[in-house]
C-alpha cells in the first residue's frame, strides 16, 4: 500500500553490484573527494556541490527535504569497487497522485559507464512501482545534457516534451528541461525484464 509512512523508514536497496542507503550528514566525508576534484559533475546540477561549503549546503538541503517528506536521498556504494560512488534520490513525492520523480543522480568519473547506474535505477524503479505502488515515475534533465538524456532513454523512458525556460540552470542562466517518464503498466508489461536483462 502506498503510504507517506514508507518514507519515514530507513530504505535500503541493494543487489550484487550496488547498495543505496539513506544519505546522512556524515556522508560529507564520503563525497568530499568528488566535490573537490570533479567539477564537471556539477555543470548541469541545479544545486551546486563543488567545494566544501557547497557540499555541506547540498547535503543539508537534501536532508531538510527528507524531513519534510518531499524527497528521499540516497548515497550510492559500489560493491564491486568497494567505494562510495555518488548520490541519487526520489523527489517531488506526491502521495495523493501516486507519482514521484527520480533524479539528482551523479557519480564520480570512475563509476560512469560501468553499468552501476542501471543497477541503481532498476532497484529504485522496482521499489517505486512494486513496494510503493507508484503509478508514474518522472525524470527531468537539462535539455542540453545529452549524456543524462541518453542514460534515461536507455532505461526505457518515454520522452514527453520540453519545458521551455523552466527554471535556473545553476550557472546564472535558465534552462529548458526535457521530461521523460515510465508508467507502472509499462514497467510491469516489459520494461522491468528489459532493464534487468541489461544489468551487467
Amino acid at each position: 500500500m502506498f503510504s507517506p509512512d514508507a518514507f519515514s523508514t530507513s530504505i535500503r536497496l541493494e543487489d550484487d553490484a550496488v547498495l543505496l542507503r539513506p544519505l546522512e550528514f556524515t556522508d560529507y566525508d564520503n563525497l568530499l573527494e568528488f566535490s573537490l576534484n570533479e567539477p564537471e559533475i556539477w555543470y548541469y546540477s541545479l544545486v551546486q556541490a563543488g567545494g566544501k561549503d557547497n557540499l555541506k549546503h547540498y547535503i543539508a538541503l537534501a536532508l531538510e527535504a527528507k524531513s519534510a517528506k518531499r524527497e528521499y536521498p540516497f548515497i550510492v556504494f559500489d560493491k564491486r569497487q568497494q567505494k562510495f560512488a555518488g548520490s541519487t534520490r526520489f523527489y517531488d513525492i506526491q502521495m495523493t497522485n501516486k507519482s514521484l520523480q527520480l533524479g539528482f543522480t551523479w557519480y564520480g568519473k570512475n563509476f560512469r559507464g560501468t553499468g552501476l547506474n542501471k543497477h541503481c535505477k532498476f532497484l529504485m524503479l522496482d521499489f517505486a512501482f512494486n513496494t510503493l505502488q507508484i503509478e508514474r515515475v518522472e525524470f527531468r534533465a537539462d535539455n542540453n545534457n545529452a549524456t543524462s538524456i541518453a542514460a534515461m532513454k536507455s532505461l526505457g523512458c518515454t520522452v514527453e516534451g520540453i519545458l521551455r525556460s523552466s527554471g535556473p540552470d545553476g550557472r546564472g542562466g535558465r534552462r529548458d528541461s526535457i521530461v521523460l517518464s515510465i508508467l507502472k503498466s509499462e514497467w510491469e508489461n516489459d520494461l522491468r525484464e528489459k532493464l534487468r536483462n541489461k544489468l551487467v
